[in-house]
């Protein structure tokens, strides 16, 4: 998978009349003229610190605009909603020491969910690095294992090459967060002479990498494949999006007249509305999805990596596939899963030379097995509680909203709900942590995505527990009255664990029962509209309110607390040996409540 060609810098040698002049500039100066010069940023996220200040002073005349978070975490993950919601680099910019630290969780999401975020931190000065100084940390090593390159600038004559060397790195290939670390000397100092800040060739190759498509070979096989298939699957994770391959997988779904499946991460890449749809599968998919999964003859995987909240237990996993694998990056190919033709290069342009090859198939039976299993196990809950169900929340938002909003949310019951119950139909819809889990991403997320779509209606669904993780960021929305919905499945609980409490601890909640504020007056406290919501009478009304306020609001619904997330295949499990829910009773989930599900002979 790679970055959409049109967010690559275009790096390449200067001739001398139209080479930048570095020459008796500071570090800093160079820094911000090279970020909203050639690599167009636009918007930037941080915190000052001691270590930082030269670039921050340069902050006081830039055109780019600033946002001052309350934390440096809330920073890396605005940057990383930024990158998500629009396809460029998120920035972010931080001091040195904790604040560089505080930075770790959100290089870590990124690397994990493959987002190309720039965070500049500051660093103590050179001749003292090593001596423990104040706010001294070795960041470039505490980083190494959650960015995709990181980099300790010692001269500053190396300063613009680092920079344009981290967007390529960043924006190539399978894309990924990038640090580079800033000594104050570095940033204070002025550069004696002009430099060149061509990339070196190692690095600028990635772009060309990046630009191509499978062999033509591993094509021909892979179009082999599914033309010979009856019952063929496509799985489509995170790179399709990313590469920008949204289009092509829709019209091979068309021409091949194939059903597809997304991850989590590619919600969007394939329009739910659209009747070839399974959804998504997995730990919490669809039954559907699972059960097609199961039975295909030919698997399909565009931009996805297998990960183990996907497959279950690999011993059974598509155990009747042959499997296509579409990835750029060679190491995630038969990395989990042993494939039968892997297809190494971007996703688009692999898809591309793949379309004309693909025969039409009728495929009645298999879609009539499908229209079977979706019609018998769809998505469902039981409205059967005297509170909300928080799943009937999620449905009301998709249906006021058209299933056109842009989506943030934290982890847990509520991230799998709104996967489950809201109708993705557009990349670049639904941003959420899928391979690091983070608490507290959803509102630091949202406030990125609206900063770089405006005009679009962007609503943060969140957990109490994740939301209680990062609702410092009021104060950021509040100060820059960023128009942020934010939606609180509130059950008093960390739902996810008292759910496996419930159904693995024999309901010793341990720890996770939590004594919540009133979400909706703390949010007025910060200068943001609050609404709380206990009458499952009042949702579409209160929904409505919500998103007919101009500004920012927190919507705090009080939920059914002994709601679980259906279905659910159980840790060391098959897809199809899923439990598919629970009998409707009113009063919540007891000890020993009957569960039904499928076992394997089942699935015909």
């Amino acid at each position: 998978m790679t970055m959409m060609n049109e967010t690559i810098p275009a790096v390449k040698k200067q001739s001398t009349t139209d080479k930048p002049k570095y020459k008796g500039k500071t570090g800093a100066r160079i820094l911000h003229e090279m970020l909203i010069g050639p690599h167009k940023v636009e918007v930037m996220f941080g915190y000052p610190g001691g270590a930082i200040l030269p670039v921050f002073d340069e902050l006081y005349r830039t055109p780019a605009k600033f946002i001052l978070n309350r934390h440096e975490q809330a920073s890396g993950h605005c940057a990383d909603g930024y990158a998500r919601a629009t396809g460029k680099p998120g920035v972010a910019l931080v001091t040195s020491g904790p604040a560089a630290t505080n930075m770790v969780t959100p290089l870590a999401t990124a690397m994990m969910d493959s987002i190309p975020i720039i965070c500049i931190s500051g660093q103590v000065a050179t001749k003292v690095i090593g001596n423990d100084a104040f706010q001294e940390a070795d960041v470039t090593g505490i980083t190494r294992p959650c960015t995709k390159w990181n980099y300790l600038v010692k001269d500053i004559r190396e300063l613009p090459r680092v920079i344009n060397e981290a967007f390529i790195v960043a924006t190539s290939g399978r894309p990924g967060p990038v640090l580079i670390d800033l000594p104050k000397d570095i940033s204070a100092g002025v550069c004696p002479e002009e430099v060149d800040d061509t990339p070196r060739p190692h690095i600028a190759k990635r772009l060309n990498a990046s630009l191509t498509g499978g062999s033509n070979k591993q094509i021909h096989e892979a179009a082999e494949l599914i033309n010979r298939s009856q019952k063929p699957v496509l799985y489509v994770g995170g790179g399709a999006i990313i590469s920008g391959a949204w289009k092509e997988v829709r019209e091979l779904s068309e021409k091949g007249n194939i059903p597809c499946t997304t991850t989590l991460l590619g919600m969007g890449a394939f329009d739910e509305l659209n009747p070839r749809t399974l959804h998504m599968l997995g730990m919490h998919g669809s039954a559907y999805a699972n059960y097609a999964v199961q039975e295909c003859d030919c698997l399909i995987a565009i931009g996805a990596r297998f990960d183990d909240r996907v497959t279950g237990n690999l011993a059974t996993f598509a155990p009747h596939a042959k499997i296509i694998h579409i990835d750029i990056d060679p190491s995630s190919i038969s990395k989990t899963v042993d494939v039968d033709v892997p297809v190494v290069g971007d996703a688009k342009l692999s898809l591309q030379a793949l379309l004309p090859l693909i025969e039409t198939r009728e495929r009645k039976g298999w879609f009539e097995q499908i229209r079977v299993w979706k019609e018998k196990y769809p998505f469902k809950y039981f409205d059967d509680s005297a509170h909300a169900k928080p799943q009937y929340v999620i449905e009301e938002i998709n249906r006021q909203t058209k299933s056109e909003a842009i989506i943030t949310t934290g982890v847990g019951q509520h991230q799998m709900w709104a996967a489950q119950f809201y109708r993705w139909r557009y990349p670049r819809q639904f941003l959420t942590s899928g391979g690091l889990g983070t608490m507290g991403f959803g509102l630091p997320a949202a406030v990125g995505a609206a900063l770089g779509m405006p005009g679009k209606t962007v609503i943060d669904i969140d957990g109490d527990g994740s939301y209680l993780m990062t609702c410092y960021e009021l104060a950021t929305i509040a100060e820059y009255n960023i128009p942020v919905k934010v939606v609180i499945l509130n059950n008093d609980f960390q739902g996810m664990i008292k759910q496996w409490q419930d159904l693995f601890y024999e309901q010793r909640y341990s720890q996770s029962k939590m004594k919540n504020p009133n979400f909706a007056a703390m949010a007025e406290a910060f200068g943001v509209k609050g609404i709380r919501c206990d009458d499952k009478k009042m949702v579409p009304k209160v929904v409505d309110q919500m998103l007919s306020h101009d500004g920012p609001v927190v919507v705090d619904f009080f939920v059914e607390p002994n709601e679980h997330v259906y279905p659910m295949v159980p840790a060391g499990k098959g897809l199809h040996e899923l439990t598919l829910g629970v009998v409707a009773n009113a009063g919540g989930v007891a000890a020993g409540r009957e569960c039904f599900g499928l076992d394997a002979g089942s699935l015909a």
